[in-house]
C-alpha cells in the first residue's frame, strides 16, 4: 500500500486558509463596523493613559494626548450645543409672535426687505413669519388671535394649507433657530422664508367649516394673489 505524499508547509498553510475562510469560521467574527470602534476605543484609552501623568519619564507625547483629549470633548460638547440650542427654548413655545398693535401683511413684508437689505437676517426672517401670520388672518384662513406662538401657527396654518404643512415647519425651525438659538441666518434661510411667504399667499386653503363646503365643490372661495396685499383676498 502506498502512503500518501507528505504535504509541503506552503501546501498545509493554503489549505489550512481555505478552510477557515469558510462560513462557519466567519461567523462569530465582529463586523467592520465593530473592529472600527474597538479600534477607537483602543485609541482612546492610550490617549488617556498618556494624559493621566503628562510629565511622566518615557511618556512621549502625553501632552499632545491630553490635548486632543480637550479638543475632543469641546468638540463633543459644541455639537450637542448646536444640535439643541434653540430646539427646546421654551421661549419659542411661549412667545407670541405678532405684536398686539394693529399692523398688515404689507407693513411686516416691507420691514423685512428693509433688514434684509441691511443684513440683519434674524429680524428679516423674523418679519417674514409675521407676514404669513398676519397675511392668513387677514384672507380669514386663521382666527385672529393674540399671543399665537410660532409653533402654534405652523400647527393651524398646516391644518387649513395641508400641502405646506411641512413648510411651514421648517420656516418655524429657521425662526426658532436665529431668534432663540442666536445663529446669524442667512441670505439662503431669509430666501426660503420669502418663498414660503410668497406660497402661502398663492395657495387655495380648504374650508374652515361644513358650511363653507356648501357652495359648490367645496373648495373655499379664499384665493390669494400676488398682486393683492395687506387686506381680505376673497
Amino acid at each position: 500500500m502506498k502512503l500518501p505524499e507528505p504535504i509541503g508547509r506552503e501546501e498545509a498553510q493554503e489549505l489550512a486558509r481555505r478552510e477557515l475562510e469558510k462560513p462557519i469560521y466567519q461567523r462569530d467574527q465582529p463586523s467592520w463596523l465593530e473592529r472600527v470602534l474597538d479600534r477607537v476605543g483602543e485609541w482612546l484609552r492610550e490617549l488617556l493613559n498618556r494624559s493621566v501623568d503628562p510629565t511622566a519619564h518615557g511618556n512621549d507625547g502625553g501632552w499632545i494626548s491630553l490635548v486632543v483629549i480637550l479638543l475632543l470633548v469641546a468638540a463633543a460638547i459644541g455639537v450637542v450645543a448646536w444640535l439643541m440650542w434653540g430646539r427646546g427654548n421654551v421661549r419659542s413655545r411661549r412667545e407670541a409672535l405678532l405684536e398686539e398693535k394693529p399692523t398688515t401683511a404689507r407693513d411686516h413684508r416691507a420691514s423685512a426687505e428693509e433688514y434684509a437689505a441691511a443684513g440683519d437676517w434674524p429680524k428679516a426672517i423674523r418679519e417674514r413669519l409675521r407676514a404669513i401670520a398676519r397675511d392668513l388672518e387677514e384672507r380669514a384662513v386663521l382666527e385672529p388671535q393674540p399671543g399665537r406662538t410660532a409653533d402654534e401657527l405652523a400647527a393651524e396654518a398646516g391644518a387649513a394649507l395641508p400641502e405646506l404643512a411641512g413648510g411651514l415647519r421648517d420656516g418655524v425651525r429657521i425662526f426658532d433657530d436665529v431668534w432663540y438659538g442666536d445663529r446669524p441666518g442667512s441670505a439662503e434661510s431669509y430666501a426660503q422664508m420669502k418663498a414660503l411667504d410668497e406660497r402661502v399667499r398663492a395657495a387655495r386653503p380648504r374650508p374652515l367649516s361644513d358650511d363653507a363646503g356648501d357652495a359648490g365643490d367645496g373648495e373655499a372661495a379664499l384665493a390669494g394673489t400676488a398682486a393683492d396685499e395687506g387686506g381680505p383676498r376673497w
